[in-house]
């Protein structure tokens, strides 16, 4: 209970408290983008879903609408506001894939589960530029699905990362040992979330690396500045 106040306070008053200095200004800036997260959507299953769709239920969804909810008051003041709900990142530091890249290279990679939930990715690269397309494109407001064109699963993120890194894919993390390690938060880890940029497509922005071999191999190369 304590973590999951941490999770849900680091996002909503931190938002929240952004929000509010942004509505008191004279001269407010044209444009707020919140940080928010494709965990909106809950588990999808197999289906299909776009910005259009509502929240799903559970605890990561629930702080995801309070997330967003936090930033009416830049949103009220007149701020155009976009919500930039991002899907699992492809990077060689932080996040999910940071812990990923060591495990697979040590050949010690393999599937979560049976392997086939969805997994939203979106590369590093992709990542960085589709937040300065929101910043830039004066017709987005509300929420954006910071994702990949095309979800994969698990298996084929799994089959990709052997593909790229060379290393034996043979492994695999059973979902029961996942509930007893990760008790409730086993339950996202699990989840499916097959989500589509929507609204960044409609909107012009073009990806440089839409597919997940690409991304993996985008992530590994070596820093440019």
């Amino acid at each position: 209970d304590a973590y999951k106040k941490e999770i849900r306070d680091s996002r909503v008053l931190g938002t929240a408290a952004i929000a509010e200095a942004v509505a008191s200004l004279d001269t407010p800036p044209r444009v707020l983008v919140c940080g928010s997260a494709i965990g909106f959507y809950g588990d999808t299953g197999d289906r299909a879903v776009d910005e259009s769709a509502p929240p799903g239920e559970g605890f990561l969804p629930s702080v995801c609408v309070e997330w967003e909810d936090a930033a009416a008051p830049a949103t009220d003041a007149g701020v155009r506001t976009v919500f930039a709900r991002t899907g699992l990142v492809v990077a060689r530091e932080g996040g999910a894939w940071g812990r990923l890249f060591p495990i697979f290279r040590a050949g010690l990679g393999g599937r979560i589960g049976d392997g086939r939930q969805y997994w939203s990715f979106i590369s590093l690269h992709d990542h960085v530029a589709a937040l300065r397309h929101l910043i830039d494109t004066e017709s987005l407001s509300g929420p954006v699905n910071l994702t990949a064109p095309e979800p994969v699963t698990n298996r084929e993120v799994t089959a990709a990362m052997g593909r790229v890194l060379h290393r034996p894919t043979v492994f695999a993390v059973p979902s029961a040992a996942l509930r007893v390690a990760l008790g409730e938060f086993s339950v996202d880890v699990l989840s499916s979330q097959r989500v589509r940029p929507r609204r960044l497509l409609e909107s012009g922005f073009t990806f440089a690396f839409p597919k997940i071999d690409e991304s993996i191999v985008s992530a590994m190369a070596p820093a440019t500045r």
